[in-house]
């Protein structure tokens, strides 16, 4: 792996679009539930990124993709295509963002849920927002992927889920998916060495069931091969010193912005 290692200058464009991201996110909060379309909620997405923020939904057409976000229900573990089938009490649902402004990328994911949900449906998606917190609280200069993946297969698997591991996060930038691929399993002491100035994604998706996932006939939906269901979060971040800038923090999270390693 080479590091791309951001200039002071692409950093803050990395700030601007991260926040741009995670706002789409808290606009869209309150129109999930029961009755309306991932379709709908994709129009809202897309028409805020482009009228309000004045920036690019960068799923639209990436390699055909044919909408502006990712919506993945219930036993759909990513690149789930918006539809016109109506959410109903009970369901879960990621939502997935990304934006370009001025050329970067801001990548940010999160659960929402329609109505009342399940016990189970309740835990998985506490679980899966842990998982990721505990691998934020990894990062800073010098600590190996292995390590972050680690982490998050332990507490995942400590409560009898299992972890996706055909897909996972990446490095960021003027580029959607740059080197490094950032693996959600591991061991400590492998993997490349992160360093400061790093932009990367970290976006666990945890089952309840089996890990094994398959592709559907769109090319693109992917969902758990044994139909169970499927949580994931993500956020985009900057590696530092001593820590990670987390770029795509929302207000609804009690993160500070500078997440300092335990």
């Amino acid at each position: 792996m080479t590091a791309i290692i951001k200039t002071a200058a692409e950093i803050e464009k990395m700030r601007v679009a991260g926040r741009l991201a995670a706002d789409v996110l808290e606009m869209i909060a309150p129109y999930v539930k029961a009755g309306v379309t991932t379709d709908e909620l994709n129009t809202l997405c897309h028409d805020y990124i482009v009228s309000e923020q004045q920036a690019i939904p960068a799923p639209l057409n990436y390699h055909g993709f044919p909408k502006s976000i990712c919506t993945s229900v219930n036993q759909v573990i990513c690149h789930g295509i918006p539809n016109d089938k109506a959410l109903k009490d009970g369901d879960i649902i990621n939502i997935d963002i990304t934006v370009i402004k001025d050329g970067y990328h801001g990548d940010t994911s999160k659960m929402f849920v329609v109505g009342k949900p399940s016990i189970m449906a309740e835990r998985l998606i506490r679980i899966t927002q842990e998982c990721l917190y505990l691998a934020l609280k990894r990062v800073k200069n010098g600590v190996r992927l292995g390590d972050i993946g680690y982490v998050i297969q332990q507490h995942a698997e400590k409560h009898s889920y299992s972890v996706v591991r055909e897909y996972c996060g990446h490095g960021i930038g003027a580029v959607f998916h740059e080197d490094p691929q950032v693996l959600h399993y591991g061991k400590p002491g492998t993997g490349d060495v992160l360093k400061t100035g790093m932009c990367l994604t970290i976006e666990p998706m945890i089952n309840a069931g089996g890990r094994h996932s398959k592709m559907l006939k769109d090319g693109w939906t992917v969902v758990t091969k044994d139909r169970s269901l499927s949580a994931q979060f993500e956020h985009t971040l900057l590696v530092t010193d001593d820590g990670c800038e987390i770029l795509t923090l929302r207000g609804d999270e009690t993160l500070e912005r500078h997440l300092v390693a335990e």
